[in-house]
């Protein structure tokens, strides 16, 4: 990826870093509330979908897939919500998180529903290291 790809600041404060697969910069929301990966493709200046290659959405759409997998196989649950908004953070990134009928939104979309619920120094490195082992990067 290129060199001058940089995480946006609010995104870098918000999320705990898991990984790089090809594509993107793997993230995992600092919200106990909800299991909640980001997705940033590594390439500079992107806003929007379009903006990316057609080989590099391809990809895109293959990696949020991975991952969505991945939540089902080890969440189980009722639903997966993938969105690119970008209202907030211009810079181009996925969202995809598992909801339950059980969560505290459910059926509403999870933004501003409740606080966010950062997880402490402990449970962060906990949950990094399974969710590092689960998708697939080396320890």
């Amino acid at each position: 990826m290129g060199d001058s790809f940089m995480l946006h600041p609010q995104l870098a404060k918000d999320t705990l870093f898991l990984g790089d697969w090809p594509l993107c910069r793997v993230l995992r929301m600092n919200d106990r509330g909800y299991p909640w990966l980001v997705l940033v493709p590594r390439i500079a200046d992107i806003r929007e979908i379009i903006d990316l290659q057609d080989a590099d959405q391809q990809r895109l759409m293959s990696e949020i897939a991975q991952a969505s997998r991945i939540m089902r196989k080890q969440l189980a649950p009722d639903k997966i919500n993938v969105a690119a908004l970008g209202n907030v953070v211009p810079q181009l990134h996925v969202h995809i998180i598992a909801r339950f009928v059980t969560d505290p939104a459910w059926p509403r979309p999870i933004w501003g529903v409740k606080p966010v619920e950062p997880f402490d120094a402990a449970g962060a490195a906990s949950m990094v290291a399974d969710l590092r082992a689960q998708l697939g990067f080396a320890q």
